[in-house]
């Protein structure tokens, strides 16, 4: 044998592995495959890398340590806005080559039981910013800039998987330059779908209200921003629909605003140019500022320290409102910083009629925001899906969302146990809905409240976006347990002989926090559920709950006692009669000295008086809100409110001003009944309110004292579960617990007494957020099993 073939006989062969994955999660749209081309390109391994509709498909093929190399990275070093949530891997048979590439995204059957989940919207990044800002970049000053790390995403999307053929950028053919880009995997905007330039569009225009149009980025931007500088009112076409906008310090325009869109005293949000503007509005802490700057970009409620803004901006609130621009056209219309030709901080509310859905169509807010504008800024990208701006509260160190929509939905949400596929339809109020199936729920973008025809219909076509997106074809659905629901009532029409199962309001709120908290089958909690309305067991309006709770049942552990809710809505809407009712179950006399009494006028009195008296057009309510509501009135604060909960809004202002306060006392004792539960009295605290205020006790002590006794009352009935049954986690839940200080210190009293306190963190503690105790109590109890009261 020759010593060349003797070498070649002993040479070993280095081994090679080719392994396929498949990742399911927040993995499209999101610059995963350009992370896997040149994570896999930096490994040397071969391959290719497509979107399924179960996710992103990886087959890597090289050396055994490399390939657990990319194994690890997959898993630890994913791009900022992917979300993985599952990774499946199996070796599959060698194919060879050197090469590694990215193949057209496929529409087959999904391999692992999971569709992809559609990205939420992301602020725009601070590389797309810095190139909107240099002179010598081609989208200098690009209303559009965007790249794989921000821009549309939710709001564009059509159908899976997300390609660009898949959005509503369909329509914009790529100039050569973006496509070159499109396709250099090294490039940041390596299979970025929005991506865009001067050349390829999109592309704004403004329209005045006589009709005349100004065509063109540049001049319609400089058109705007001289109208906004005027104190005219201007819609602006953004990412999830319309906002509208004018100058936050001129009080004329902001005035003007605040009449034609009939929005009484509700706060308007506030952009301000950057950071630095902002802190001479508020006060930004750490946490705060990162999610201001961070790629949610919510409307954020922080406490003000400036009173450079017009008065009609948030009129007797201690927070403001306020976002950062969080899509290149936003930085565009405020302009650098130092510039004194247009407004450094925008009103942006809302484009839209009160009560009615965002504005999205182009015809449609030319009509129906027609009375409140004096011009449009349009762009013609379409908007696939309405999507309102987030709202959120920075409470002990951690988020606390109000409303959850653009930059969060539609994260799916880890559920703590398999599901079947399942809708559920959320409350009237603050409506989001939730489609689940296997281990996640998809919870909604902020729908709004079911009070309009346009809402319900905007329920209905976010139910069929979420399906498109998602893959979940629901085989039941699950609903309020009220009667009248306008919710319940479309999960009825819509069901199509699938079953309907109803969930107690308050049992679903706690069952929420529950799964956030990944709580399992066999898990017990005292829930406290503090809000306004709930329909309750026994028919009455509950509000006041403890329950002891698992996700198939609970029990009334406790509640505050029934008083008359005289008139519905109309005592809701005055909390001067609620105070009164209030007054009238703890025993004192209508005296003119008591504010609320004041208030009321003389011949209602009358009406009052009789339907408390005879019971005619009562109903029996425990609701904690409106003991809020009727507390406020007592003390002179507000006695009629034009938007919800603006009455506990400005009793928390008043509270946050003393550090400390001897507590009112609630009267706590049996229900009396076989339950073993008790009833919280509210009639000494009304007692003791009135007496301080005959004293002349300044507001903000009377305020102080029933917030730290409503926080005492909780561990009082956690503390009397505890010592019967030994159950030491609470859950807190419900509308109320949106008042941060009640919020912070219940939660600090609790805790000091040894319970483990679960708060809402992932989704809204008031009805926004119900459609995930809906789907989790939903799916183990066919019905849920309640007391029976009624």
């Amino acid at each position: 044998m020759s010593e060349s073939s003797a070498a070649t006989a002993t040479a070993v062969v280095a081994p090679r592995l080719r392994r396929r994955f498949e990742v399911a999660g927040v993995v499209q749209g999101v610059g995963f495959r350009p992370f896997v081309y040149v994570t896999a390109a930096r490994l040397g391994l071969a391959g290719s890398v497509r979107n399924t509709l179960a996710g992103v498909r990886v087959e890597v093929e090289g050396d055994p340590g490399d390939v657990a190399r990319f194994a690890r990275a997959l898993e630890e070093d994913p791009p900022p806005l992917a979300l993985v949530v599952g990774i499946e891997s199996r070796d599959v048979a060698l194919r060879g080559g050197t090469g590694f590439t990215i193949v057209d995204s496929e529409a087959d059957a999904d391999p692992v039981g999971a569709r992809t989940f559609a990205s939420p919207d992301a602020a725009l990044c601070a590389d797309c910013r810095a190139e909107l800002d240099d002179p010598g970049d081609r989208r200098h000053r690009h209303p559009f800039i965007s790249c794989t790390h921000c821009g549309p995403r939710f709001t564009i999307i059509t159908a899976l998987p997300y390609d660009r053929s898949s959005t509503t950028m369909a329509g914009f053919a790529m100039c050569a330059a973006c496509a070159a880009e499109y396709a250099d995997p090294a490039d940041r905007r390596f299979h970025a779908q929005p991506i865009a330039c001067h050349d390829c569009g999109p592309r704004l225009s403004l329209v005045t209200g006589d009709g005349r149009t100004v065509h063109g980025d540049e001049p319609a931007l400089s058109a705007a921003r001289d109208l906004l500088a005027d104190g005219k009112v201007v819609a602006v076409k953004g990412l999830g629909g319309y906002h509208l906008a004018c100058d936050a310090r001129n009080e004329h325009a902001v005035a003007e605003l605040r009449r034609r869109k009939q929005r009484g005293d509700k706060p308007f949000a506030v952009m301000p140019r950057d950071l630095r503007t902002a802190r001479t509005l508020v006060r930004v802490g750490v946490g705060a500022a990162e999610l201001l700057t961070g790629p949610r970009a919510p409307i954020l409620l922080l406490p003000r320290t400036g009173t450079s803004l017009a008065a009609s901006v948030a009129p007797g609130n201690p927070d403001l409102g306020v976002l950062l621009p969080y899509t290149p056209l936003h930085v565009l219309l405020l302009g650098p910083e130092g510039d004194t030709e247009g407004p450094d901080v925008l009103v942006m509310t809302s484009g839209n009629l009160s009560g009615e859905p965002i504005v999205i169509d182009d015809r449609a807010a030319r009509e129906v925001l027609a009375p409140l504008v004096d011009a449009w800024l349009v762009h013609d990208r379409p908007i696939r899906v309405p999507c309102d701006d987030s709202v959120t509260r920075w409470v002990a160190s951690a988020e606390l969302p109000v409303r959850r929509s653009r930059g969060y939905a539609p994260l799916p949400i880890a559920l703590p146990f398999e599901v079947d596929p399942v809708l559920a339809v959320g409350a009237d109020l603050k409506n989001a809905c939730a489609l689940a199936s296997g281990r996640y729920a998809w919870v909604s973008q902020h729908i709004g409240d079911l009070d309009d025809l346009s809402t319900v219909r905007a329920l209905g076509e976010t139910v069929a976006h979420l399906q498109t997106l998602t893959g979940v074809e629901p085989g039941r659905l699950v609903a309020d347990d009220h009667p009248g629901y306008r919710s319940g009532g479309w999960a009825r029409q819509h069901a199509d002989g699938r079953t309907v199962s109803r969930v107690q309001h308050h049992h679903a709120h706690i069952a929420s926090v529950m799964g956030e908290h990944g709580l399992g089958l066999d898990d017990t909690v005292l829930g406290i559920a503090f809000d306004g309305t709930g329909y309750g067991t026994d028919g009455a309006v509950w509000g006041g709950e403890a329950l002891v709770a698992t996700y198939a049942s609970f029990r009334r552990a406790a509640h505050l006692r029934y008083v008359p809710l005289a008139g519905g809505d109309v005592s809701v809407l005055r909390p001067y009669r609620m105070a009164l009712s209030h007054l009238r179950a703890a025993g004192v006399p209508w005296d003119d000295d008591i504010p609320a009494v004041a208030a009321c006028p003389r011949r209602e009195r009358v009406v009052l008086a009789h339907q408390l008296d005879t019971g005619f057009g009562c109903v029996p309510t425990s609701s904690m809100g409106r003991l809020f509501d009727a507390v406020s009135s007592l003390l002179g604060v507000r006695h009629v409110v034009d938007y919800e909960a603006e009455a506990a809004i400005e009793l928390e202002s008043l509270a946050r001003s003393v550090d400390l306060a001897d507590p009112y006392r609630f009267g706590v004792q049996p229900a009396g009944d076989d339950t073993a539960g008790l009833v919280a009295d509210a009639g000494p605290v009304v007692r003791a309110v009135v007496a301080d205020v005959r004293r002349g006790t300044s507001r903000p002590v009377v305020a102080a004292r029933f917030h730290r006794g409503v926080a005492e009352l909780m561990v009082t009935l956690a503390e009397h579960e505890r010592a019967r049954t030994g159950l030491a986690t609470v859950a807190l839940g419900g509308g109320v617990f949106q008042n941060a200080l009640l919020l912070e210190t219940g939660t600090r009293l609790l805790e000091d007494a040894g319970f483990t306190v679960l708060r809402p963190r992932l989704l809204p503690p008031n009805d926004g957020g119900i459609a995930l105790g809906q789907v989790l109590v939903g799916a183990v109890a066919h019905p849920p099993t309640y007391p029976t009261e009624r």
